[in-house]
């Protein structure tokens, strides 16, 4: 029988996470464009990773980028059907033309906010993130999909021509404000932070508070309160209130580099308590893909 104490299933764990650590950035990336959130994104990378992991020891996996990436297709399909209702659309016909349109460049790919993605049909949506975001060939993107080479070669070519149509059509954006109550309260926890007043801080907790520091520890009520120690010993961290994805957020830069963001922190109020945080420093790379913009005074 295999070793099933508490300590072996911890050694497990981090060994499956050292494996799949290089892979995660992308899985994500992947996920973001088809959710249209980095941080829904991260919902659904956590979900599929979680399945590959009990699945692993009793699968024969020859090709595991793959295997994950379809775990992850899986999830992000599972996401959008319930989150939006939204079915699989059919399959395209395999276009009368002889060329596929063009792929997308690294200009065009940078102009497209998350939501334009959700735009496109899912199957437009996989194959365009897939092959010129991903940088998977056709064959690969058949493998994953399960579908066949000129299935993926229509909704290529028309996600790629819809895509260049939406750009045309994008609106300026709307400034970004936040309104009271959420204001203040987001500006007292920023003060009282970057003054290191974590008795404050932690005076504006709700009794049960949840902590969730991504990929690794969780944590609520009087627990959350060391997550503030933990902050008190070290100085890499400067906090500012800012909009990620639309989303009210604190962004939090080293001291030495403030003009770059390297992650931000969710929190969300109930009754003027702290109800939740959710923080991202372990989780950097959903900032590749993420709109961060900071907040007009």
């Amino acid at each position: 029988m295999a070793d099933a104490s508490p300590a072996s299933l911890v050694a497990a764990r981090d060994d499956f996470n050292e494996l799949v650590k290089d892979i995660r950035p992308k899985l994500h990336r992947y996920c973001a464009r088809m959710t249209g959130s980095v941080v829904d994104a991260e919902d659904v990378v956590q979900e599929a990773l979680a399945k590959a992991y009990y699945a692993l020891p009793t699968t024969e996996v020859s090709n595991l980028d793959g295997w994950l990436l379809r775990i992850a297709h899986n999830k992000a399909i599972d996401y959008l059907r319930k989150s939006r209702r939204e079915p699989l659309d059919a399959l395209d016909e395999v276009p009368p033309q002889a060329e596929l349109a063009p792929p997308l460049e690294a200009r065009e790919l940078a102009t497209f906010a998350m939501s334009v993605y959700l735009q496109l049909t899912p199957m437009q949506r996989s194959c365009v993130i897939l092959k010129d975001v991903i940088g998977y060939s056709l064959a690969e993107i058949s493998e994953t999909l399960d579908v066949s080479v000129g299935a993926i070669k229509a909704a290529l070519h028309r996600g790629r021509e819809n895509l260049r149509l939406l750009a045309k059509s994008l609106e300026p954006d709307v400034p970004l404000r936040l309104v009271e109550p959420e204001a203040s309260l987001l500006a007292q926890y920023v003060d009282r932070f970057n003054a290191r007043d974590f008795d404050a801080v932690r005076a504006m907790l709700a009794d049960d508070v949840r902590l969730d520091l991504v990929q690794r520890i969780q944590a609520r009520g009087a627990a959350v309160g060391k997550y503030f120690t933990n902050y008190d010993k070290v100085d890499d961290w400067h906090l500012a209130v800012g909009f990620v994805d639309g989303t009210p957020a604190v962004v939090v830069s080293d001291p030495a580099h403030l003009s770059a963001p390297g992650y931000f922190v969710l929190l969300r109020w109930q009754d003027g308590k702290l109800a939740a945080i959710r923080d991202f420093r372990y989780a950097r790379y959903v900032m590749a893909d993420a709109a961060v913009v900071p907040a007009r005074p």
